[in-house]
């Protein structure tokens, strides 16, 4: 299957913090990528050099075959790229409805509202929310919240930065559940870094170990599974 991003040999950091050493890193169209790794190791730093959110020192960042390296975070959200980080994703002093408006104020108006209640069918908890302030919603209806605004402007990309942190794990069930029907109903590529170590290899078609700022393991989530030295010592596993 064709790539959607390609990493190569990427270095990058916040001024002079390196975090991420020499990672090469590739997500397939309408696969979902997981990145794993203990606290620290540079997940979220891969995600936000792909949308443009820190210093790449060197290497190269391909999406759909243009280099993307370096650009900014506007420019790679008009190419079709979502980028959902854990917190502050939702206007919390703004209705629900609002919200939707706001996340497609680049769209055609004719778009947005052919695009509304099909956004609201796919996350029906916040049809029942619409005129409401986000600020009253829970942690996972925000996050439901943040992703149905995503998905209004009909990405190919989406990158989630720990969507279940901090949430039950009947939520946390749901939050991944909803990113699963997404890439099935609509087709999006999904790179997701998680916490939930376990949900997360359970959903994932390829997975990255990261330790260090460095990729330790690459292959499917039943391959690192099978070592369970790579778990205990990264993970906490078994």
């Amino acid at each position: 299957m064709e790539s959607i991003v390609e990493i190569k040999n990427l270095y990058a950091g916040y001024g002079n913090s390196h975090i991420i050493f020499g990672i090469d890193f590739e997500a397939k169209k309408k696969d979902i990528t997981v990145v794993v790794g203990p606290n620290g190791s540079g997940k979220s730093t891969l995600l936000k050099s792909i949308f443009g959110l820190c210093s790449v020192y060197s290497g190269e960042i391909s999406y759909s075959g243009e280099d993307i390296t370096g650009l900014a975070p506007h420019v790679i959200a008009r190419k079709k790229i979502a980028y959902l980080p854990q917190t502050n994703n939702v206007f919390a002093d703004l209705t629900i409805r609002e919200n939707l408006v706001m996340a497609g104020y680049t769209l055609d108006p004719d778009v947005q509202a052919e695009r509304m209640p099909e956004v609201l069918e796919t996350f029906p908890i916040l049809k029942k929310y619409e005129t409401q302030k986000a600020a009253i919603l829970s942690g996972g209806q925000r996050q439901m919240l943040a992703m149905s605004m995503a998905l209004s402007r009909r990405p190919q990309l989406m990158l989630f930065d720990e969507p279940t942190a901090s949430l039950s794990p009947k939520l946390a069930g749901e939050v991944l559940s909803k990113i699963n029907e997404m890439r099935d109903s609509f087709g999006i590529t999904i790179i997701l870094v998680e916490q939930n170590t376990k949900r997360a290899l359970e959903l994932g078609d390829h997975v990255y170990l990261v330790a260090g700022g460095r990729r330790v393991f690459e292959g499917k989530s039943e391959q690192l599974l099978e070592q369970p030295d790579l778990g205990r010592l990264y993970l906490g596993l078994g």
